[in-house]
C-alpha cells in the first residue's frame, strides 16, 4: 500500500504544476513555527492512526522536497538588462565663419583743379622775341620772322610780318635763305599791290635773296603787311638759324630800320 501511495504522489508530483510563490510562503512559515494540522480526508478515517501520520509525513517530506528541488533549479532571478548606453554624438563646434569684410569704398583721390596757365595778355602784334643782332622795333616800325608752318622736308617759306604806325613814303624789304644745299626759288608774295613794288631773286654772298622796292610815289599805308620767300631745299628738316631779313624805311617821321631772323615752324 505504501509503494501504491508513493508511486501515486511521485505520479501527482510530475503532474504538479508548483506554484512556486504559495510554497516558499509554506516552507518560511513551516520554518517558523509547527506545521498547521490538515483536516484528514474522510475516506482515510478507517486508516489507523499511525498510516495516515506516516502517509502525511511522506507527502510533506514529498511536497517539500519538490519546492525546494524547485527552488534550486530554479534559475535565479534574471538581473534587470540595461541596454547599454548609446554613445552621445559628439558635436563638433562649428565654426563661426567671419563675416566678410564690409567693402571698403576705394579712396577717392581728390578732384585736381586744373591750374590755369598764366595767361599774358596777347596784343594785336606779339613782340618777337629778339634774338642776338637783331633789332625788330624802331620808330614806327615792328618786325616779326617766321618759317611758314606749311613748310615739309623737300620746300620751305620765309615769313615776314611789318608793322607800321605812320605811313611810309619808302621801303625795302631783303630776305636772305642760306645756301644750305638745293636752296632754289619757287615763288614769292605780298600783301600790299603788286605794282607798288619792284621785286627781284638772286644768289648773292651765298643766300638765296628776295627784294621788294617800294616804286617812287607810292606810299604804304599804317597797318600790317606781309613779305614771303618760297623755295625748294635738300631733303630734310632745313636749318633756319642762317637766315635773316632787314628793312629800310622812310616815314614823316625820319628813317627807320629794323631786322632779324627766322624762328622754326610751329
Amino acid at each position: 500500500m505504501n509503494e501504491h501511495i508513493s508511486r501515486q504522489l511521485r505520479e501527482a508530483a510530475g503532474a504538479h504544476q508548483p506554484d512556486r510563490a504559495r510554497m516558499l510562503a509554506r516552507v518560511q512559515r513551516g520554518a517558523a513555527g509547527p506545521a498547521p494540522r490538515h483536516r484528514t480526508r474522510s475516506g482515510l478515517r478507517s486508516w489507523p492512526r499511525a498510516a495516515i501520520a506516516g502517509l502525511a509525513a511522506a507527502g510533506i517530506l514529498a511536497t517539500g522536497g519538490l519546492a525546494m528541488a524547485g527552488i534550486t533549479q530554479a534559475p535565479p532571478p534574471s538581473e534587470p538588462t540595461t541596454a547599454p548606453a548609446r554613445p552621445s554624438p559628439v558635436v563638433t563646434p562649428t565654426p563661426t565663419r567671419a563675416a566678410p569684410p564690409a567693402a571698403t569704398a576705394p579712396a577717392t583721390a581728390p578732384a585736381t583743379v586744373p591750374t590755369p596757365a598764366a595767361v599774358t595778355p596777347t596784343s594785336p602784334h606779339p613782340t618777337p622775341s629778339a634774338s642776338a643782332g637783331s633789332r625788330t622795333q624802331n620808330g614806327p616800325l615792328w618786325s616779326a620772322g617766321s618759317i611758314g608752318s606749311h613748310s615739309n622736308a623737300y620746300w620751305s617759306e620765309s615769313d615776314l610780318v611789318l608793322r607800321t604806325g605812320q605811313p611810309l613814303t619808302s621801303l625795302t624789304v631783303e630776305l636772305r635763305v642760306a645756301q644750305t644745299g638745293g636752296v632754289r626759288d619757287t615763288g614769292n608774295w605780298r600783301t600790299l599791290p603788286a605794282d607798288d613794288f619792284t621785286v627781284t631773286v638772286q644768289e648773292a654772298g651765298g643766300a638765296l635773296v628776295y627784294r621788294w622796292v617800294l616804286k617812287p610815289g607810292r606810299t604804304v599805308p599804317p597797318g600790317e603787311h606781309q613779305f614771303a620767300g618760297q623755295y625748294n631745299h635738300a631733303t630734310g628738316v632745313r636749318a633756319a638759324t642762317g637766315d635773316g631779313y632787314r628793312v629800310e624805311a622812310q616815314s614823316t617821321g625820319g628813317p627807320a630800320t629794323v631786322w632779324g631772323g627766322f624762328t622754326p615752324a610751329g
